[in-house]
């Protein structure tokens, strides 16, 4: 590494280390927040942090918008978001008249709808995902997407608005690669089993 790539990369030493304090405040706030959670609090904007629960090994990167109104944002387990993902649990009222937008704060329940992002998803940069969507476990995101309607687990879905384009395995795969990912989840909850009968006896 040359000179310049050592001043370039220490550059970003404050900002990690921002990160790193501000993200023990924003774990705490949250709903519940799983292990290893990756989160830059420096260059993002979290709304809501009660109604936002983060699973364990969570990656959520650089310029994100995450905007949980009256309505939840749940986020599984080994989710990876590329570069400024926005997700909004929430919209404004369209239809009263005599008033300007802005001006209409008031909500309705069908204004707000909790956002689910199950395990195992991957999505690309600047994605956006609109209220009341589910995200298939095991799904891929393509860069750029509007997501406003739910995917099946294992889809890569892209475009605006999204949809399916293919899914990443064949049912026949899907079931080989659950039984491979979940016997191992499966073994080490039995070894901890194991572990706590030993500490009672």
């Amino acid at each position: 590494m040359n000179l310049y790539e050592l001043i370039a990369k220490s550059s970003r030493l404050y900002e990690r280390l921002r990160d790193r304090f501000y993200s023990y405040f924003y774990k705490k706030a949250m709903k519940s927040c799983g292990s290893n959670v990756l989160i830059r609090p420096s260059t993002s904007v979290f709304y809501g942090l009660g109604n936002l629960t983060l699973g364990s090994r969570v990656r959520i990167s650089r310029y994100a918008h995450i905007y949980c109104t009256d309505a939840p944002l749940t986020i599984g387990n080994n989710v990876i978001f590329g570069p400024a993902p926005t997700i909004v649990t929430g919209n404004h009222l369209l239809d009263v008249i005599g008033r300007f937008i802005r001006d209409a704060l008031e909500k309705r329940p069908e204004n707000d709808a909790a956002v689910f992002v199950e395990d195992d998803v991957w999505t690309g940069a600047h994605i956006t995902i609109l209220k009341g969507v589910t995200i298939g476990r095991g799904s891929v995101i393509g860069a750029g997407s509007v997501v406003s309607k739910s995917c099946p687990p294992y889809s890569i879905i892209g475009g605006i608005p999204a949809k399916v384009l293919k899914y990443r395995f064949t049912i026949d795969e899907i079931i080989e690669h659950e039984k491979i990912l979940y016997a191992e989840e499966q073994r080490l909850k039995e070894e901890d089993l194991i572990k706590m009968r030993e500490q009672y006896e």
